[in-house]
């Protein structure tokens, strides 16, 4: 059996350890997640976790992938660009970072300006970021 996620590997040592079971040895869980890592060639639990997270495909927030071409607005002005880095943040969030087609001012004052080339975000599967402006509104919204 081919495991390609944590979710995979939880799911083999469970079973593990309920054929444990069944056949009059019973086996703790967290003892099935070691034993079931050990089979696989990895020294523990923790780095089986580490091995697989680092081998399942980068970050599918929306469907975003490197170099993908992006619209949306960072800061209420609209932008496009190209994802430049994407990474797992948790289950449901992504840390993302966008090279822009053209610099977007980041202030709102009529004295000064601060342009940005690349703009990042911590984002959840609709494509909005988890910061807020005063106002409420997502500091970079997806399209």
């Amino acid at each position: 059996m081919t495991v390609n996620t944590v979710k995979d590997v939880k799911a083999q040592a469970r079973r593990l350890s309920e054929a444990m079971a069944r056949a009059g040895n019973p086996v703790a869980l967290s003892k099935a997640y070691e034993l079931t890592a050990q089979a696989a060639g990895h020294a523990d639990w923790n780095t089986m976790v580490a091995a697989l997270r680092r081998a399942e495909p980068a970050a599918q927030a929306k469907g975003y992938a490197l170099g993908d071409a992006v619209r949306g607005r960072y800061l209420g002005h609209p932008v496009s660009g190209r994802v430049h880095a994407l990474r797992r943040k948790g289950a449901t969030h992504y840390d993302i970072e966008i090279a822009l087609d053209e610099p977007v001012d980041v202030v709102e004052s009529p004295v000064f300006s601060s342009m940005r080339r690349r703009v990042r975000a911590t984002i959840g599967a609709d494509g909005r970021s988890i910061g807020r402006r005063s106002d409420g509104v997502a500091h970079l919204e997806l399209d």
